[in-house]
């Protein structure tokens, strides 16, 4: 049992080690305003990130997770060490899903009743409804 546990603690040890250069990784960038792009200024290999990959983009780009990051280096039972993302699970996504979704919007049926939304007339079609293009 000794042989788990100080096998946890030594992947526990190299995970912190990750944390600290895939911080460092993300403080560091280059960003390059022009392309819309963020672009690794050194060689981070532990992370297996060279100088000059692009970390970040609006597209064409492979995104680096922590999490792959983790599962490359063969460290077993990733969720131990990396929360799952708002998107996938989580409790942001419980408090989205479950706990907003009951509440309703703007005080309820009561507020409803007493806002009662005045008749409005159509306004006038621009150029006599055959639409915004100039014919």
């Amino acid at each position: 049992m000794e042989v788990l546990d100080e096998k946890s603690k030594g992947q526990a040890e190299r995970v912190e080690e990750l944390k600290v250069e895939w911080k460092r990784l993300w403080r560091e960038r280059l960003d390059d305003k022009v392309r819309a792009e963020g672009v690794a200024n050194e060689d981070y290999s532990s992370l297996f990130v060279e100088k000059g990959t692009v970390i970040f983009a609006t597209r064409n780009f492979k995104l680096l997770t922590f999490k792959g990051i983790l599962e490359e280096h063969g460290i077993g039972d990733v969720y131990r060490f990396v929360s799952p993302s708002p998107g996938v699970g989580g409790w942001g996504k419980f408090i989205r899903s479950s706990v907003l979704k009951d509440r309703p919007i703007g005080g309820g049926r009561r507020a409803a009743r007493y806002f009662v939304e005045e008749d409005k007339k159509p306004q006038q079609l621009k150029k006599g409804g055959r639409g915004w293009l100039h014919l």
